[in-house]
């Protein structure tokens, strides 16, 4: 199964005090509009979304069809078609992509600590 990209999503208080740390450590700004309160960072393949005020948690997060640049790829593993086999090994769903669409779609599952994990297509 290809998950695509991973990040980790950060519900940050301080979008400025969190994007001053995150460059300190050799992330550069991708990505992103601080007036929507959100950037995404990326230190070689390495990717830090910051989110001010978006959602409560922090999130793991997966883009199938996308790499670490936000580039296309040719193959991929479909949102849809990962969610079946996840449903296939009795995974629960907070949130679940709309197997009857194609393109963009995502879902939500919680892992067995409490952490949200979103798998989350653009393409």
């Amino acid at each position: 199964m290809k998950l695509g990209a991973f990040s980790i999503s950060l519900a940050v208080k301080d979008l400025q005090a969190s994007k001053t740390f995150y460059q300190n450590l050799g992330f550069e700004v991708f990505v992103g509009e601080e007036a929507r309160n959100y950037l995404i960072l990326k230190n070689g393949n390495a990717l830090i979304g910051l989110f001010q005020g978006m959602f409560e948690n922090n999130i793991l997060t997966f883009n199938p069809g996308w790499d670490e640049s936000a580039n296309k790829m040719e193959t991929f593993d479909d949102v849809r078609d990962i969610q079946k086999h996840l449903k296939s090994k009795g995974v629960a769903f907070s949130t679940e992509a709309d197997e009857s669409t194609t393109g963009p779609a995502s879902f939500v599952i919680v892992d067995p600590d409490g952490n949200p994990v979103l798998v989350d297509q653009h393409v």
